[in-house]
């Protein structure tokens, strides 16, 4: 049962072994043809003790010694293209499945990557492709030479002892039921093992990268015990399966050697008594010597084979996840040229797992070049809202309209291209400003670049870092100031004059003075763009043409800023609790040291 899904999880292998199949095949038959050089020897040592050695024929005896020889010289030759044959391909394998993981994840829904830790992700990009690398270079290969070398060894011992060759079959017996019971066992172990380094790659991920927060908080003791625990937790797993595997190992090195010393007494004994010669005996016990490698490594070739196929199930368990936000089986063309119109008709959506609707029918119009602003509650669905229009997530109910055509209908390259977006949490990237900035335009040059910047306010401190728009930004954007970051990742949504801008709160990391002069450039852009703005301060409110309040699930008010305070309690409400925290706020945007 266990080495049937064995062998179904690793057959999925298949569309990527398929290419590099004939050099594979090569590299098996290498392998065998130097296991059978290797084999061959025995027999001319069988033949040396028999012929020349027991009639002191010196020219038999250079013509065999030299056979010894050139069979020696080919198995080394085909071990040597062994590894030539089977270097490329698997690398190969490798680079293939790494390159469509990595595609994949790309394509999956941001709910996805909400729900699976990133150490998970990494150690099945890393690890367990490194795993599945390995077992088709090397454990796939030689289990299969391994067991053909030690059938056909069976084959030639039956051929030239009966006795040792019956000998050997009862050794055999026992030590292929044994490593089938043991096969499940070490398979189960091997991924729980697995599962374990993902969670701990997460921990070492999360600590590392929140590393200001838990020395601020004072957590790095109790960071700490959890990773001890965790890690012990891993120890644990892993005795368990060296325990297996030394369990094993043990079985399959004492049988072969109760099989050598039986072979070796018997043999003795009936070459004393005249009914086996001696060439047959050395012959028998050089052939059962030879087999021991074969026979050795079957166990550590079958714990290899059930981490690969651990490996392999859970690298299958990503890539199996459905793509829910993918291009259209036939897109339709935007309009040309691209006004901007926005429009929510009855647009609903619902987390995967989750009981309620965080949107339950927002109907909301937003005319070409006009700005409005979203405001709502936390928790009311403003920043699930803003993911919907450039399809990170998909709606659940209802249709969301570009220039009259469903956004489901257009293919995602173009419409990412027509919609741009700054998010709250401003992501930056390990790579150059430049990079950074022309992310969603990398054919956009110097003018346009410092155009952007200085649409966002950015020109003067990027100039003023140590290699201006070629410096390289640490991990996350770590080494610059929360404003910093925020309005690099402002400059990057302006960038390449899209038709449609979605901010999801873009302002809110600067302090008074940097918000201002933010503020003055984004009206200029905003005169050109159709935007929707998620606004947490009342000074983005006023950016707006009209402002939309969002609550339990739909649109409950639609009109200008002072219309709406004027006739709307809920949203004088709401503002005033906005307007609190406005003024209290301390300055946020000075550079925090690296």
């Amino acid at each position: 049962m266990s080495a049937h899904v064995s062998l179904a999880v690793l057959g999925r292998l298949a569309p990527y072994i398929r290419p590099v199949l004939g050099r594979l095949l090569g590299a098996v038959a290498a392998a065998l043809g130097a296991m059978l050089a290797g084999l061959g020897i025995p027999l001319l040592i069988q033949r040396i003790v028999d012929g020349p050695v027991a009639h002191q024929d010196r020219c038999a005896l250079v013509l065999l010694s030299g056979g010894v020889l050139a069979l020696g010289m080919i198995e080394a030759g085909l071990i040597y293209c062994r590894r030539m044959l089977v270097a490329r391909p698997s690398t190969d394998i490798e680079k293939r499945m790494r390159a469509d993981f990595y595609y994949h994840l790309q394509h999956l829904p941001v709910a996805f990557h909400d729900r699976w830790p990133s150490g998970q992700l990494l150690s099945r990009a890393i690890s367990d492709l490194t795993t599945i690398r390995r077992f088709v270079a090397f454990s796939g290969i030689f289990l299969v030479v391994n067991a053909l070398t030690v059938l056909i060894g069976l084959v030639v011992l039956l051929v030239i002892a009966p006795v040792f060759g019956m000998l050997t079959v009862i050794m055999a017996v026992p030590m292929v039921v044994l490593c089938q019971r043991h096969e499940r066992r070490y398979r189960l172990t091997a991924r729980r093992a697995q599962d374990q380094v993902g969670d701990l790659a997460t921990i070492v991920e999360e600590s590392t990268l929140g590393i200001r927060v838990l020395k601020s908080f004072g957590h790095g003791p109790r960071a700490t015990r959890k990773f001890l625990a965790q890690a012990r937790e891993l120890r644990r797993t892993e005795l368990t399966r060296a325990y297996l595997l030394a369990t094993l190992w043990t079985l399959i090195i004492a049988l072969p050697e109760l099989t050598l010393a039986a072979m070796l007494a018997i043999g003795g004994y009936a070459v004393a008594a005249g009914s086996l010669s001696l060439g047959t005996v050395v012959g028998a016990v050089t052939i059962l010597s030879y087999l021991r490698w074969p026979l050795d490594t079957l166990g550590w070739l079958v714990a290899d084979t059930s981490n690969a196929a651990a490996a392999s199930a859970r690298y299958w368990e990503v890539r199996d996840s459905v793509t829910a936000v993918a291009d259209p089986p036939a897109p339709r063309p935007p309009a040309h040229p691209v006004r901007g119109a926005l429009q929510l008709e009855g647009v609903r959506f619902q987390y995967p797992g989750a009981g309620t609707e965080v949107l339950r029918g927002v109907d909301l119009e937003i005319r070409p070049g006009e700005t409005v602003a979203l405001v709502g509650a936390t928790g009311s669905g403003k920043t699930t809202l803003t993911a919907l229009i450039p399809r990170l997530a998909d709606v659940t109910g209802g249709r969301i309209l570009l220039d009259g055509v469903d956004v489901r209908e257009l293919a995602l390259a173009q419409l990412r291209t027509i919609v741009a977006s700054a998010f709250e949490d401003a992501v930056l990237f390990s790579v150059s400003v430049r990079e950074n900035v022309t992310l969603g335009a990398p054919e956009a040059g110097e003018d346009e670049v410092r155009r952007a910047l200085r649409v966002a306010h950015a020109e003067e401190f990027v100039d003023a870092l140590p290699w201006g728009l070629d410096t390289r930004i640490g991990e996350r954007g770590l080494t610059l100031s929360g404003g910093q970051r925020q309005r690099l990742a402002l400059a990057r949504a302006v960038l390449g004059n899209p038709a449609v801008l979605v901010l999801d709160d873009p302002l809110s990391a600067l302090d008074v003075h940097t918000e201002a002069e933010v503020e003055a450039a984004l009206r200029r852009v905003l005169r050109d763009v159709t935007a929707l703005v998620v606004a947490h301060r009342p000074s983005t409110v006023r950016l707006a043409d009209r402002v939309a309040l969002l609550a339990e699930g739909r649109i409950a008010a639609m009109g200008t800023h002072a219309e709406l305070l004027a006739e709307v309690p809920r949203y004088r409400r709401l503002l005033s609790t906005l307007e609190a925290p406005a003024r209290h706020a301390p300055a946020r945007d000075a550079a925090v040291p690296p």
